[in-house]
């Protein structure tokens, strides 16, 4: 956690009773392991690594018991004695459980309890030479600390087993009936990032990310330096909920969570990032001031919708800046911001018609001239008309230089980077951060941290105590906690105003709105479900009948423990995943779209009803997964297909045809596309060649864009990198 986020309140709104460790408990741990031995279910093994892993075996074969497996119970104590005074070197002996290397599970071939590592403890110093393998300590640790649910993700899964035999066989009897369990619940993933500290140190130490802090990552000392508050957090893990099953949340939740937070807490301001000046040519007459002279217009902080009273002054003068992108010269159709000869409304004020335009010798746009309808200060026409379009607006004399730094949200530009075969850092977004450098803001926002750079905003929303602005149109942002000063205005987006879930329901009639909403809370109530289920190991939960079913699914398909159970207590699903193999003989890939993308479709509590009313039936949905599992088309196309199966029922083999879905590997053909995609993107393309290879993540998301999602991964980057590095 950075120092910045020190000096505030616990940042989060949780403060832990007690922060404790594990060299804590060195003590009553070296008992632990001496109550094992005297057990006989301990043993000091001097093999070196290389011998233990060796006779460790594989999955498919057992391991050799050591050689030091049946030594005593007094030579073992002695040993470990003597590893405790610091009589042996470093890698001379083990502590390992006696549990059995025939096992099944890896984990339990008498794994390791305890090192020699003659090294200085940060916090004990050089008390200790002899270490607690996480296995041995966790569990423990609970057990010390009277944790009854000790919360892990799902990696540790397998390490349950060993978990429960440590307390079982270590702890006291009449301390078991309320030793802790562990429960494993999904991480919680998001799309276009990486939350590995692994991978997120390979982006910190390679320079690709500025640091922990940079608001591009995910981490907390990120968001905080973004600006995110942390109530969004907590109100979006809320909506996330817990699960066991895998999966990926989209980053659009994330945005979504963080605007709905701020809507009502962060006041609303005009600042224009990329600025195209406006000379009001009848600005005297129309205002009554002289060139030099500011009117300054009453303007709200807050929405209609929103309660608040609170306004503000803003000067308008001679010369104005608008966005670059508000004006077009040669509109398309349905633009209704600023043309030659139209009249749009300023934000907050009058009326104002272009009439017209300076370019440079180039032919580009640099000034506009335009006039203003003097009748109109108020936002309103005296005789009712009402222009199509509203644009925000800043003074060029009387607003604040701004350096605003945009963030897109996504830091790679593959929805899951860290699941491709190369190095996800291929995939890295090049506009991830976009900074506006001559940006400009309206006074109002200066004067009010100057004022009050520390106070809760008029909302009570913000934790940190430093105030959040929506800039209208454009999105909410924050004072950068680093390189803001009161001379030089430093912003960071913390997220922007367009939200993908709203422009889904674009278009819609009303009824399709209430078939929108309806599934949603259907879905918003699954994953309520779901976060009960994931508090409790689902194979708990199933009957002598089901149990049967798991391990045949199990033992038999070979399938992951989550999904044996998930289908084995869901009978019409089972019944229908075991037909679905009849097409594809592909059992755990068949069980993954069964589980992952077939259920999330189905009303769970009329399961048979669901199956009965899809449009396809068991053998074309494993013909589905078939395809997929093949290679024959990509996983993005196959969710495709998938959709279309939903709606229409069509076969998936006619779906891959008629849409061109099936997985392009041509290598020429590739190249061809590749080429057209680098004299496309022609300054990028110098970029890689002059050595900015992590550009090709950005050339690949072209391509694929280009062959619609159908090009084979590795093929394609090939092509590229004969295209862009010949």
């Amino acid at each position: 956690m950075p120092p910045a986020l020190r000096r505030h309140q616990p940042w989060l709104g949780y403060t832990p009773d007690e922060v404790r460790h594990a060299s804590d408990y060195f003590e009553p741990l070296y008992d632990y392991a001496m109550v094992l031995i005297e057990k006989g279910l301990a043993y000091v093994d001097s093999q070196t690594d290389e011998e233990i892993r060796e006779n460790r075996g594989t999955v498919t074969e057992p391991g050799r018991d050591s050689p030091y497996r049946d030594r005593s119970v007094e030579e073992n104590r002695r040993l470990f004695r003597e590893m405790r005074a610091g009589e042996h070197p470093d890698g001379a002996h083990v502590l390992r459980a006696k549990i059995d290397m025939a096992s099944e599970h890896m984990i339990m071939r008498d794994p390791l309890l305890f090192r020699i590592r003659h090294a200085t403890h940060y916090r004990r110093g050089d008390e200790w030479c002899i270490y607690p393998m996480y296995d041995f300590a966790h569990c423990l640790e609970d057990a010390i600390e009277d944790v009854t649910h000790s919360l892990c993700t799902l990696e540790f899964d397998n390490n349950r087993r060993i978990y429960d035999w440590v307390l079982e066989n270590a702890l006291p009897e009449e301390e078991l009936p309320g030793r802790p369990h562990q429960y494993e619940f999904n991480r919680l993933n998001l799309t276009y990032t990486v939350l590995s500290k692994r991978k997120l140190l390979q982006l910190v130490e390679d320079g690709s990310v500025g640091g922990w802090d940079d608001p591009r990552l995910f981490t907390l000392a990120g968001l905080w330096r973004r600006g995110v508050p942390p109530g969004a957090i907590r109100q979006f893990c809320r909506a996330v909920g817990v699960t066991r099953s895998p999966g990926r949340v989209q980053i659009g939740r994330f945005e979504h969570a963080v605007r709905d937070y701020l809507n009502d807490k962060a006041p609303r301001v005009m600042a224009v990032l990329d600025p195209l000046r406006v000379t009001i040519e009848n600005f005297e007459e129309a205002t009554g001031l002289d060139a030099g002279e500011a009117d300054w217009l009453e303007a709200d902080y807050w929405p209609r919708d929103i309660e608040g009273e609170e306004t503000r002054a803003v000067p308008f003068t001679k010369e104005i800046l608008v966005e670059r992108g508000d004006f077009q010269e040669d509109p398309p159709k349905g633009f209704y911001r600023l043309v030659p000869g139209r009249e749009v409304r300023l934000r907050h004020g009058y009326f104002l018609t272009c009439t017209g335009v300076e370019k440079d010798d180039d032919g580009h746009v640099v000034a506009l001239r335009a006039e203003i309808d003097s009748g109109t200060r108020s936002g309103e026409a005296p005789d009712g008309r009402n222009p199509d379009g509203t644009i925000h607006w800043v003074s060029a004399t009387e607003s604040d230089p701004l350096e605003a730094r945009l963030y897109s949200g996504r830091l790679f530009t593959a929805e899951a980077p860290d699941d491709t075969d190369d190095d996800f850092r291929e995939h890295l977004a090049p506009d991830a951060l976009v900074t506006r450098e001559a940006a400009r803001i309206e006074p109002s926002v200066a004067q009010t941290l100057r004022e009050a750079p520390e106070r809760p905003d008029q909302k009570g929303g913000s934790a940190s105590g430093v105030q959040r602005f929506q800039l209208e149109r454009t999105g909410y942002f924050w004072p950068d906690p680093k390189d803001h000063t009161p001379e030089h205005l430093v912003f960071n987006q913390i997220v922007p105003l367009r939200d993908p879930w709203a422009e889904e329901d674009a278009g819609l009639t009303a009824e399709e709105l209430e078939a929108r909403r309806r599934e949603k809370e259907r879905e918003r109530q699954r994953q309520r479900e779901r976060a009960l289920a994931g508090q409790r190991d689902p194979v708990e939960a199933l009957g002598p009948r089901e149990r049967e079913r798991f391990e045949r699914f199990r033992d038999g398909y070979g399938l992951s423990r989550d999904d044996a159970a998930v289908l084995a207590g869901r009978a019409p699903l089972a019944d229908f995943f075991e037909e679905a193999l009849g097409a594809c003989d592909a059992p755990q890939s068949v069980a993954n779209w069964a589980v992952n993308e077939l259920l999330r479709e189905l009303d769970d509590d009329a399961l048979a009803d669901s199956l009965a009313a899809l449009p396809f039936d068991a053998a074309a949905f494993g013909r589905l997964v078939k395809l997929a599992d093949e290679g024959t088309i990509s996983s993005s196309a196959a969710q495709k297909v998938f959709s279309e199966m939903l709606a229409e029922g069509t076969a998936p083999e006619q779906i891959v045809e008629k849409r061109g879905l099936r997985r392009l590997d041509d290598r020429e053909a590739l190249r061809n596309t590749a080429r057209s995609v680098a004299d496309e993107h022609s300054e990028e393309a110098a970029r890689y060649r002059a050595g900015e290879t992590k550009l090709l993540g950005f050339f690949m998301g072209r391509l694929m864009e280009a062959t619609g999602g159908t090009a084979d991964a590795q093929e394609a980057r090939a092509a590229l990198k004969d295209v862009l590095e010949d």
